[in-house]
């Protein structure tokens, strides 16, 4: 298994999706959000942000909806609860560093861990922050992860839409 995932980037994109670290299957795989319980295509696509379901073995296509992925520990873990705040700590300035080059529009953190770990933030609140992160708006969403029991498809559709419509309007 390699270790992380390539990035999905390119400059000046309406937004790029930031995971918290990839899943063993989906760095096994080689493709973002590959998880069969991973809800993220699902929920990108019925936001209104592709016109079709993406599978995972095509996450490059993203590229032409305006949309970018990467995650912000490359480090694979069966859970994102494995990765210590050292780690998030260790590679914020290169994290920072990497959104700055290629300035979108907004940069959404699936999870409010991801934004936690790099803010030291700990009372966050879904959708628009009042900050930017390297001169990017701040968008938070639940994560999309099977695991996450607490947003249902439908919970996560209305969120990820909420961040479509403004990047529209």
């Amino acid at each position: 298994m390699g270790e992380g995932l390539e990035d999905i980037l390119a400059e000046g994109l309406a937004v790029v999706f930031c995971g918290i670290n990839p899943g063993l299957l989906a760095a096994a795989q080689g493709y973002h959000f590959a998880g069969r319980g991973n809800r993220f295509w699902r929920a990108l696509h019925l936001a209104g942000f592709t016109p079709h379901e993406v599978r995972p073995e095509n996450d490059r296509s993203l590229l032409q909806y305006g949309c970018g992925l990467t995650a912000v520990v490359q480090r694979p873990t069966a859970r994102a609860d494995q990765l210590s705040a050292d780690e998030f700590r260790a590679v914020a300035v290169a994290f920072e560093q990497k959104i700055a080059c290629r300035a979108p529009r907004y940069v959404a953190f699936l999870g409010k861990a991801a934004y936690a770990g790099l803010s030291g933030r700990k009372q966050l609140q879904w959708g628009l922050q009042a900050e930017t992160f390297a001169g990017a708006a701040v968008w938070i969403l639940p994560n999309p992860s099977g695991r996450n029991l607490a947003f249902n498809l439908e919970q996560l559709v209305v969120a990820y839409r909420r961040l479509n419509q403004a990047l529209c309007g």
